[in-house]
């Protein structure tokens, strides 16, 4: 009977010790889940209106601020959470510290990326919206995130770039500037009038209106081929205008020198056959 009573007790005792912890500890967690809804959700809204009024002033950082400022309030936010349930705080951030050195040296190279999008940022080499030449690609910039640039080529690629390479490698941003040199080389026959043709060359120039004036086109003989007289042509434009005006201007070329009598010669040879006996 005193062991019936004994294990009676005990259950009893059992039983009271976990209603105890149950009343203790069940308002902090049912506290510490709704304050991680509402956390959550206020951390959302947030970043989404950085992101709409962000995005209108600098598409270029938008995205790489947003992602930064969401991941450090939810880390935040996780360690709030973790205090209010009665967690050590210093021992969490410490375990996070341990983990956060761990997994950095496993991810070296994405840290590097991270630190490349950063300089990128700092610096501004380019931004959204920008054409770039680099790593092998030529595209526009779609979006700068956190560790990664997204290229569009002009054949309709998606290229995506790690921000350590680009902040650590040569690249050219064609669209830093308004205004770009348009570089053209005509050939013409060692027989045809040169100034004729320089000036059949300045005529279509200034016919073009996407041409600019200032500064001055030039026009001058670049080179004495081995089968013809390279005229050199350089005429200014707007950065967007450069490659129609590039190419329209191949094909008017070809067609008023051949309206204009003036030959465009392609290489020859003169092969001599000797006979012996």
């Amino acid at each position: 009977m005193e062991d019936l009573f004994g294990a009676e007790g005990g259950a009893s005792e059992l039983m009271n010790q976990a209603m105890a912890l149950i009343m203790t500890y069940a308002p902090k967690v049912v506290l510490a889940i709704v304050t991680l809804i509402v956390g959550m959700w206020l951390i959302n809204r947030f970043v989404g209106v950085l992101d709409n009024k962000l995005g209108k002033k600098d598409p270029t950082l938008n995205k790489f601020l947003c992602g930064l400022i969401s991941a450090i309030l939810k880390i935040l936010l996780l360690i709030s959470v973790a205090s209010m349930v009665g967690i050590a705080t210093t021992s969490f951030i410490a375990i996070i510290g341990a983990a956060g050195l761990a997994v950095g040296l496993a991810l070296q190279g994405s840290l590097a990326n991270f630190a490349g999008g950063v300089l990128i940022l700092i610096f501004k080499p380019f931004k959204v919206g920008d054409v770039i030449d680099a790593q092998g690609y030529l595209g526009s910039v779609r979006e700068i995130s956190i560790l990664y640039t997204i290229v569009d080529t002009f054949d309709n690629r998606r290229i995506v770039i790690p921000n350590g390479q680009l902040a650590n490698a040569s690249l050219t941003n064609l669209s830093a500037y308004e205004t770009r040199r348009c570089d053209m080389s005509f050939g013409i026959g060692y027989g045809d009038d040169i100034d004729k043709a320089k000036a059949v060359c300045k005529r279509l120039i200034e016919e073009d209106e996407r041409a600019l004036k200032d500064p001055e086109p030039l026009i001058v003989v670049g080179a004495l081929g081995e089968s013809s007289v390279d005229l050199t042509v350089r005429a200014w434009t707007k950065s967007a205008d450069l490659w129609p005006f590039y190419w329209d201007m191949h094909e008017k070329v070809k067609k008023a020198f051949d309206a204009e009598g003036i030959s465009i010669p392609f290489p020859q040879r003169d092969v001599h056959m000797y006979k012996t006996d």
